[in-house]
C-alpha cells in the first residue's frame, strides 16, 4: 500500500525538522549535540577530560564551537572563535532571553562580559576574528576551573 504525498512528506519532514529545532544548548543535553553539529554543518571532534567532554565542532563558515559537557551529561559551557559569530539563540538556549536583556545595545570594539544570576558571557575581537565563551557557573562540575572553558 502506498502513502499519499502528502503524508510522505510529513512522515520524513516533520521528525527532522524536529530534530533541529533541539539544540544543544547551554544547560541542554548531550544527546542533541549532533542537531547542533547537522546545523552548522560542521565536522565534530569529542575530547574527553577527567571531568568533562570537549564536542568540537568546525561549521563550514570557519567558525570553530566547543561545548563542555559535564559527566551528567549536561552541556555547561560553550566556546566560539572565528570569522562569524554562531547563532548565539542557539548556543545559550535558555539563557538567550536573560543574556539579552543584559547586553549593551551599541556594539563596542572592546572585550564584553554579561554577568547575570544564572550566566556568563563573554565576547570581543575584530571582524573575521570573533571570540567568546558562555558558562552557567552553578554546572560548573566540581574541580573544574572557569579559565578551562575556552
Amino acid at each position: 500500500m502506498r502513502l499519499p504525498r502528502k503524508r510522505n512528506f510529513f512522515l520524513i519532514v516533520v521528525p527532522f525538522l524536529t530534530a533541529i529545532s533541539c539544540f544543544a544548548a547551554l544547560g541542554g543535553d548531550v544527546n542533541s549535540i549532533v542537531a547542533d553539529q547537522m546545523h552548522m554543518r560542521a565536522q565534530r571532534r569529542i575530547t574527553q577530560t577527567n571531568a568533562y567532554a570537549v564536542h568540537e565542532m568546525q561549521a563550514d563558515t570557519g567558525t570553530v564551537v566547543r561545548e563542555f559537557v559535564s559527566p551528567e551529561g549536561k552541556v555547561f559551557g560553550v566556546t566560539w572563535e572565528g570569522p562569524v559569530r554562531p547563532d548565539l539563540q542557539q548556543l545559550l538556549g535558555s539563557y538567550y532571553d536573560e543574556y539579552a536583556r543584559s547586553a549593551p545595545t551599541r556594539r563596542s570594539h572592546h572585550p564584553v562580559t554579561i554577568q547575570t544570576p544564572n550566566v556568563l558571557v563573554q565576547f570581543g575581537g575584530h571582524q573575521r576574528a570573533l571570540t567568546g565563551r558562555a558558562y552557567v557557573p552553578q554546572m560548573v562540575p566540581q574541580g573544574v576551573r572557569v579559565e578551562e572553558i575556552k
